[in-house]
């Protein structure tokens, strides 16, 4: 699982990058989160089409994934994009049945928090209704929680425990440290991390939002440039009992 991935340097260090860490980590299905990936602000058809030819099999989103109007003309018919679940009456889907080869299938869930986030549906009995109906068809469900309050999904994470497989944090664009089990095999970490410019903040040119702080005056964002970083985890999962079995943090650098 790929963290947000920020506009152009995102995209080339996964063109670059992805296949050669599909092949290191024998890797079988990736999933990365898209909602930054045009120009730091939601996506595109074209940029979609993009990730899936550079390696990535499933896209997740967030609080952005409307920022790009381009996204009303392709999420209703493109069955690898979800958004957050918990938008109501919203276009899309919130979850996805994925087939791999010719058994496996992966239940992909995408939720949005609430606390210092857009006041959506609730992501804990949101979560609750759609698990339930998944479990009828696979085992194996990730869960893509993109919150901003890390006791929000460490809760979340708990509140999952031994229902779902993965609960992976993502939106804050900060690796954590704090991969792990839980006690009943879900695999869990706070955020996955960023994949965009290293010499930035949370993939911005660092300049315009010290300027910010320091100002206290509304800047426009701009994307960095230079070097970038894929960060992410790798996930084993037993695909008969839907349990984690390990989890990794990965950070690849250009």
């Amino acid at each position: 699982m790929i963290g947000d991935i920020v506009g152009r340097p995102g995209r080339t260090i996964i063109r670059e990058k992805l296949l050669f860490l599909r092949k290191k980590y024998e890797v079988n299905f990736i999933i990365a989160n898209g909602e930054n990936a045009a120009g730091g602000n939601g996506i595109t058809e074209k940029i979609a089409q993009e990730l899936f030819i550079s390696g990535v099999d499933f896209i997740t989103t967030g609080n952005h994934v409307w920022d790009n109007k381009d996204i009303f003309n392709f999420i209703d018919t493109e069955n690898r994009i979800i958004r957050p679940a918990n938008y109501p009456n919203s276009p899309g889907k919130g979850y996805q049945i994925v087939q791999i080869g010719a058994g496996t299938k992966i239940g992909i869930l995408n939720i949005s928090g609430r606390t210092f986030m857009p006041p959506l549906d609730c992501p804990f009995k949101t979560a609750d209704l759609i698990i339930q109906e998944m479990k009828n068809m696979t085992k194996v469900i990730v869960v893509d929680f993109h919150a901003e309050a890390t006791s929000e999904k460490i809760a979340m994470g708990w509140y999952l425990d031994g229902r779902v497989s993965l609960v992976a944090g993502t939106h804050t664009h900060v690796q954590t440290a704090d991969e792990r089990i839980l006690t009943n095999g879900t695999a869990y970490i706070t955020d996955i991390g960023m994949t965009g410019p290293c010499n930035s903040v949370l993939g911005i040119e660092k300049e315009r939002i010290i300027n910010k702080f320091i100002s206290q005056m509304p800047v426009r964002f701009e994307v960095a440039k230079g070097p970038a970083e894929i960060n992410g985890i790798i996930v084993d999962i037993d695909e008969s009992t839907g349990r984690a079995l390990k989890i990794q943090r990965i950070r690849e650098s250009t």
